[in-house]
């Protein structure tokens, strides 16, 4: 979907693939027709956006002369599904739907010479695939590499592959006209965990190619206000690249009734779901993950927020809430102004398939039917912000 906002700019918006698992070329082709076609279908707009992943061996290939023609089947069938591509996720490397991934998912990190390597392939692939109207791509990363372990021989490491990343992405736009830049995603746990990480390790790196991807369940957990956390990216000059529409799990009263029970229902081994809980003095305490906490690790007494990405458009049974409310005000922070501050939009729910077990989707359809409705949901919040709606609209 595309959307105009009052100042000119189009804005692109897109769900996630990574709640799909891409073993291969092959895979990926099935996924994009049965999955890509089906929700732009249930929608009723011209054109859906996908953000895809691609884990490494896949992007490798296509990024390479031997992949070339797979790259242009891709390409079709973007095209004949009414499908478009302007941003990748390459957060997670590889596996990203395998039985356990836990903390797997921060490797290889930028201290790595094997993120750069992904990292520009995915841009390579990107700027095959880009609409030629498009104005420029987006490729989301990880946010340099879980907080430990971390010294000052890693950052050099991991600035000094920021360095080459920018050089790659220079010389890509030279050689194809297209420019992709990437944005790190701050997380909790992570090396930067918040956007005042971002601005201490993100300082003097190529804002013209490298800047921060927004993701809205991330900057709820950690509580920062999303009017504030926009300021700040800005006064220091970092770009938000792109923004992940996401929603995080919350719960007010933990120590109240039900709500261990309903909490612990959301427990899972695949996936981390790092939990925080704001204090009286605005503090902000964490635990890794959600069983931790539950075992005491954090006071009862104060307000949590899970790292479990819900669906944007539901609402789980009380006391548990998401923190829908908290992303209507990111978006109002990105677009409500005079100028748009990004221009991708990229719903990331890749939760649905570990969903307690009365909230998961039914099957394939089932799956589909829940990515539309949390479409629906996102686009209607951003029409709310002013933006028009491009191309053929939606069914109410």
């Amino acid at each position: 979907m595309r959307m105009r906002h009052r100042d000119g700019t189009v804005v692109h918006v897109a769900y996630c693939t990574n709640v799909h698992p891409t073993e291969d070329v092959e895979a990926l082709l099935r996924q994009v027709r049965r999955y890509g076609g089906g929700i732009r279908e249930r929608l009723g707009t011209a054109r859906l956006g996908l953000g895809l992943w691609l884990p490494a061996p896949v992007v490798s290939r296509l990024a390479g002369a031997a992949g070339r023609a797979e790259l242009e089947r891709l390409r079709s069938a973007l095209d004949a599904g009414g499908l478009e591509v302007v941003t990748l996720n390459a957060f997670p490397y590889a596996g990203f739907q395998d039985p356990e991934v836990k903390l797997a998912v921060y490797h290889p990190d930028w201290t790595t010479p094997e993120r750069l390597a992904y990292t520009l392939d995915c841009a390579r692939v990107l700027a095959g695939l880009l609409p030629d109207d498009a104005a420029r791509g987006s490729v989301s990363s990880l946010p340099l590499a879980w907080r430990t372990p971390w010294d000052d021989a890693r950052r050099r490491l991991a600035r000094g592959h920021l360095d080459r990343l920018a050089d790659g992405l220079a010389a890509l736009e030279a050689s194809t006209g297209r420019t992709i830049r990437v944005g790190l995603e701050p997380e909790p746990g992570c090396v930067v965990e918040t956007t005042d990480g971002a601005v201490v390790e993100l300082a003097g790196v190529d804002t013209e190619r490298i800047g921060v991807c927004l993701d809205a369940c991330h900057l709820a957990v950690q509580f920062e206000e999303p009017t504030e956390a926009v300021r700040r990216l800005a006064a220091a000059g970092l770009p938000i690249v792109k923004t992940q529409a996401s929603a995080a799990l919350e719960v007010a009263d933990p120590a109240s009734d039900g709500a261990r029970a309903a909490l612990a229902a959301y427990t899972e081994d695949r996936f981390l779901h790092q939990t925080r809980a704001l204090g009286s003095s605005a503090a902000v305490a964490g635990v890794d993950d959600l069983p931790a906490a539950l075992a005491g690790g954090l006071p009862r007494g104060d307000p949590w927020r899970v790292h479990y990405h819900v669906p944007v458009h539901e609402h789980p049974e009380p006391p548990l809430a998401v923190t829908q409310d908290h992303l209507a005000a990111t978006f109002d922070a990105l677009f409500g102004g005079e100028h748009a501050v990004t221009d991708h939009v990229e719903v990331e729910t890749y939760t649905w398939s570990v969903l307690p077990e009365g909230r998961r989707p039914a099957g394939p359809d089932g799956l589909a039917d829940g990515l539309a409705a949390e479409l629906r949901w996102v686009a209607d919040r951003l029409i709310a912000t002013g933006m028009t709606p491009l191309l053929e609209a939606y069914p109410p």
